[in-house]
């Protein structure tokens, strides 16, 4: 599962990137290159900058310096396609945001029917086909609020897949769930990691960037302080901050 992804092929650079709130810096100079199909897991304290990284790269947060560029287009406040590059990018966040009005069919089919064109047909039988690839087929007619909070969890996934995206964004996607809801969302991302796409997951949950990740970021204070394929992350960690993050995550 973590066989390396092509060498010298990029779906997402960030070169020299900085993000303020007002006068917090968020993101310092951040320098990241993400490879078609490579998985990345980024971890850290809270506060680090973990989440905006991430929300800088679909531009639900505009970056004020350096350079992002999405399969070879850059992007950000003043992109023209922004749209078009949003659609190629997956996002499942901590908090689910499904329409509580909509049954978990209607939230998988509204995006790839309004803004791909795909026929309702269509649309319902490949919804179907990935609800029951996220082992939730039974709960296509149901609302939200009668499933439980790792079942939204795996809606919310069911639906980004749905619009065949190029890159997968996970915004802590377990950190909402009762524990022992967690290892069915993390069962379902791992069953992800084989497909063709890229991934970058914000995430706690350890164990998952050992059997998934091709590379685990570190980061703290805004700055990417180190990254490493995870045998190497885990066994040798070779920053100070990074060596005290570990011997806390890793000792609950």
């Amino acid at each position: 599962m973590n066989d390396p992804p092509p060498p010298d092929d990029f779906i997402i650079t960030m070169d020299g990137v900085d993000k303020y709130f007002g006068a917090f810096r968020a993101l310092h100079n951040v320098t990241l290159h993400v490879r078609r199909r490579e998985r990345i897991v980024l971890c850290g304290p809270s506060g680090s900058g973990k989440s905006t990284l991430i929300r800088c790269i679909n531009q639900l947060e505009h970056h004020q310096a350096g350079r992002i560029t999405f399969d070879g287009e850059e992007v950000g406040p003043h992109t023209k396609g922004l749209d078009r590059v949003r659609r190629e990018i997956g996002m499942v966040f901590q908090s689910f945001n499904l329409f509580p009005h909509l049954t978990v069919l209607q939230n998988c089919v509204l995006a790839p029917m309004k803004v791909r064109g795909m026929a309702k047909d269509a649309a319902e039988a490949l919804a179907r086909a990935l609800l029951a690839r996220v082992r939730i087929p039974e709960q296509a007619d149901k609302y939200p609020t009668q499933l439980s909070g790792g079942q939204q969890q795996r809606v919310a996934i069911a639906r980004a897949l749905c619009m065949h995206p190029k890159v997968m964004l996970f915004d802590e996607p377990t950190s909402a769930l009762d524990p022992e809801m967690v290892k069915e969302v993390l069962d379902t991302m791992i069953g992800l990691a084989a497909d063709d796409m890229a991934m970058l997951c914000v995430t706690h949950e350890m164990s998952f960037a050992r059997s998934v990740a091709h590379r685990v970021v570190f980061m703290d204070q805004g700055e990417i302080v180190e990254q490493a394929p995870p045998e190497e992350f885990f066994a040798n960690p070779r920053n100070e901050r990074t060596r005290t993050f570990l011997g806390q995550i890793l000792s609950q």
